[in-house]
């Protein structure tokens, strides 16, 4: 595993954005079933439950200890790229059952080829919508850091 922006992600607090690039030894393909098919993305992140399938699917991602959020699938360009939208405002301590436009923030998974391997990006945005945007890039920028690392352990062990 070679980190592109270094050991953690990176908070642009002036775009609101919290954002990391790893690459993984792995083939775009098993990285993109990782991202988007619920059965992979439970392995690694949390338990997705959508109705319906590709843009404008909803329903939430379970996180266990009820902490459940709200989700929906806002772009899809397979296997490029997956852009969801969720209601994750971890200073508030609860989540609204529905997606609320007004405070959700957006994240972006964009997978490219790289030699031996992808380079998977993720982007979230759309913090300053949230009740603390400082304390939700960080949580976030933590959370980024935690979960893609597991992702990455998953994936490699694979090959």
């Amino acid at each position: 595993m070679t980190e592109i922006d270094g050991d953690a992600s990176v908070i642009e607090p002036e775009r609101f954005t919290v954002r990391r690039a790893i690459r993984i030894d792995a083939p775009r393909g098993s990285v993109w079933r990782a991202v988007t098919e619920a059965e992979h993305v439970a392995r690694w992140f949390g338990r997705p439950a959508l109705e319906g399938a590709g843009v404008g699917a909803t329903g939430v991602i379970d996180f266990g200890s009820d902490d459940i959020v709200p989700l929906r699938i806002e772009a899809l360009d397979e296997p490029r790229s997956i852009t969801y939208r969720w209601n994750s405002d971890d200073a508030l301590g609860s989540h609204p059952a529905e997606i609320d436009e007004r405070t959700s923030t957006v994240f972006t998974f964009t997978l490219d080829e790289v030699e031996g391997g992808t380079l998977l990006t993720v982007v979230e945005s759309g913090f300053e919508r949230t009740s603390d945007p400082a304390a939700n890039m960080e949580s976030h920028r933590w959370g980024w850091d935690e979960k893609t690392d597991v992702l990455v352990t998953l994936l490699e062990s694979a090959q």
